[in-house]
């Protein structure tokens, strides 16, 4: 390939955002008809009471959708800048779990231990999250770096 010049670079970045973010509202619209239709699934099954669970795990099964086509969609010239975003995320998980896990007042106010169980879990994956997403990374900068 060629040596880009920057504006060149610049306007191949644009373009690529410029996918990924139509990519991203094709994925949202895909999840808004996906839960008109299972909203009205639900209202027709149940006589319009939904139980709880139910509608979580519907939201939680697109979600994955949503995901999946957001993040198979991004090009590799943003795919860092997409770990770095995934890497922020992730610490705010592990604060919201030291908040779980390390809260005396939880144990006292007699909640039950199984937040604290699953504030820990909640904190290992992040920490495992955030190591692997620096690790990656640090191996997508280190392509770009000259050798020699």
């Amino acid at each position: 390939m060629a040596n880009l010049s920057p504006v060149d670079a610049l306007e191949r970045a644009r373009a690529a955002a410029d996918a990924s973010r139509e990519a991203a509202e094709a994925a949202q619209l895909y999840a808004n008809q996906a839960s008109d239709a299972l909203g009205h699934a639900l209202a027709a099954t149940t006589g319009g009471a939904v139980d709880p669970t139910i509608f979580r795990l519907a939201i939680f099964v697109l979600a994955i959708f949503v995901g999946y086509y957001v993040v198979w969609s991004v090009t590799p010239a943003l795919h860092t800048p997409l770990m770095s975003v995934t890497n922020a995320i992730s610490s705010v998980i592990v604060v919201g779990a030291l908040l779980a896990v390390g809260v005396s007042l939880a144990a006292q106010a007699g909640a039950s231990p199984m937040a604290r169980i699953f504030g820990f879990v909640a904190l290992m994956l992040a920490s495992v999250n955030i190591f692997g997403g620096f690790l990656v990374t640090a191996r997508m900068l280190a392509m770009y770096k000259k050798k020699g």
